[in-house]
C-alpha cells in the first residue's frame, strides 16, 4: 500500500481543493486493486478444480472397488463426486458474479459492500472444501474397513481388543487431524494473502468514506 501512503501525504500537504481529487485517486486506485485480487480469487479456483479433475483421472479409483466386488460403491462416490463439482462450480459463479460487481461498481459504499461479500464468500469456499476432505477421509477409511480383504485380521483385532481399537481410531483421527492441518496451510497461503490485500483495501475505503 505504498502508492496509498504517498497519495495521503500529498493530500495532507495541500489544500482542501486537492483533497477531493486525493480521495478521487484513493478510490481509483483501490478499486483498481480490489479488481485484479477478484480476478485471481476467480483464476486460481478454476485452476483448482482443474487440478483435482486431473488428479481424478490419474489416480482412478474403480479397478479397486470393482476388485473388491462392490461396483455400487462406485456409483455412491460417482454421486458424491458429482455433488461436490456442484457446489465448487456454484462457488466458481458466484467469484464471478463478485469480480463483475466489484469491476463495474462506482460507489465507496457498494465497493466496501462488495470487498465483504468476496470475503465471505472465500471463507465459505474454504470451510466446505475443508470439511469435504475430512468427509472423504472418513469415507475412505469406512469402505476400507468394512470392504478390504486384506485388513481383516486387522479388522478381527480390533473387535475383540479394546486398546487396538482405541489406538487404531488414535491414528485415524491424528491422520485426519494432519490432512486438515495441511490443506489448512494450503488454502491459508492460496486465499489468506489475498483476502487480506483485499481486507486491507476495505479499510483504507472505510477511511475514505468517514
Amino acid at each position: 500500500m505504498k502508492e496509498l501512503d504517498l497519495l495521503k501525504k500529498d493530500w495532507q500537504k495541500n489544500d482542501n481543493s486537492f483533497e477531493q481529487v486525493s480521495e478521487i485517486e484513493i478510490y481509483k486506485m483501490i478499486h483498481k486493486k480490489s479488481s485484479s485480487i477478484v480476478k485471481w480469487i476467480l483464476i486460481i479456483s478454476i485452476l483448482e478444480v482443474l487440478l483435482w479433475t486431473l488428479l481424478n483421472l490419474l489416480f482412478n479409483n474403480d479397478d479397486y472397488f470393482k476388485e473388491l466386488k462392490h461396483d455400487e460403491i462406485i456409483t455412491y462416490l460417482n454421486i458424491l463426486s458429482y455433488f461436490s463439482y456442484g457446489v465448487v462450480l456454484i462457488f466458481i459463479y458466484l467469484f464471478y458474479k463478485n469480480y463483475i460487481a466489484i469491476t463495474t461498481t462506482v460507489s465507496t459504499k457498494q465497493l466496501m459492500k462488495d470487498i465483504l461479500k468476496t470475503r465471505k464468500t472465500v471463507q465459505f469456499y474454504v470451510w466446505y472444501n475443508l470439511g469435504m476432505i475430512v468427509f472423504y477421509c472418513i469415507i475412505g477409511f469406512t469402505i476400507a474397513f468394512t470392504y478390504n480383504p486384506d485388513v481383516n485380521i486387522l479388522r478381527e483385532k480390533i473387535v475383540n481388543d479394546g486398546k487396538i481399537m482405541a489406538i487404531t481410531i488414535g491414528i485415524l483421527l491424528l491422520t485426519i487431524v494432519l490432512l486438515f492441518g495441511i490443506f489448512w496451510l494450503f488454502y491459508r497461503l492460496l486465499y489468506g494473502i489475498l483476502l487480506r490485500r483485499l481486507y486491507a483495501n476495505y479499510k483504507e475505503l472505510k477511511k475514505i468514506d468517514l
